[in-house]
């Protein structure tokens, strides 16, 4: 398996993973099984793909060791803000059947609500927390990161960016 460099102390994420954004829910547990089985050990799923119960449930029916699964998911504009952010993860920990998430995500900075930096805040305490391993952001700008962190102090772990090549 190939790594990416460390991004948290010892942890490393899998440098090709399984993304799940748009898979039916009643057919993401069969296609992670299988993903699992044929040698994915990254999964990239989110609140609001609707498919984190299949996907709990492919990596239950997979075999394979949790110890050796990547998962990645993340929480949505419409639960931007402290307590709503840890009552959305509460909700994808329950629906992945996870004890711990390896990597948790702000989908988008979502400048409507404006509500990103006190999401980051609840991010961190799931972190600090022990509930997930890593955190970080998705689409963000500079200038929105450079908010993040100014307001915060903390850097994010990884900043996912959406492309089509």
């Amino acid at each position: 398996m190939t790594y990416s460099p460390t991004i948290h102390k010892e942890l490393k994420i899998p440098a090709l993973g399984y993304g799940l954004w748009q898979v039916p829910e009643e057919k993401s547990a069969h296609l992670v099984s299988h993903a699992l089985r044929t040698g994915y050990r990254l999964l990239d799923t989110a609140e609001a793909y609707y498919n984190e119960e299949g996907v709990g449930e492919g990596i239950s029916e997979s075999g394979v060791p949790r110890e050796e699964i990547f998962v990645s998911t993340k929480v949505w504009n419409t639960h931007h803000g402290y307590a709503q952010t840890l009552q959305a993860f509460d909700a994808s920990q329950r629906r992945l059947g996870l004890d711990r998430i390896d990597l948790y995500l702000m989908h988008w900075p979502s400048q409507i609500r404006d509500a990103y930096v006190e999401t980051w805040q609840a991010m961190v305490r799931l972190r600090d927390e022990g509930r997930v391993s890593a955190i970080g952001v998705c689409n963000f700008s500079i200038g929105q990161l450079q908010r993040l962190i100014g307001e915060t102090g903390v850097t994010p772990m990884v900043n996912q960016v959406e492309l089509h090549p």
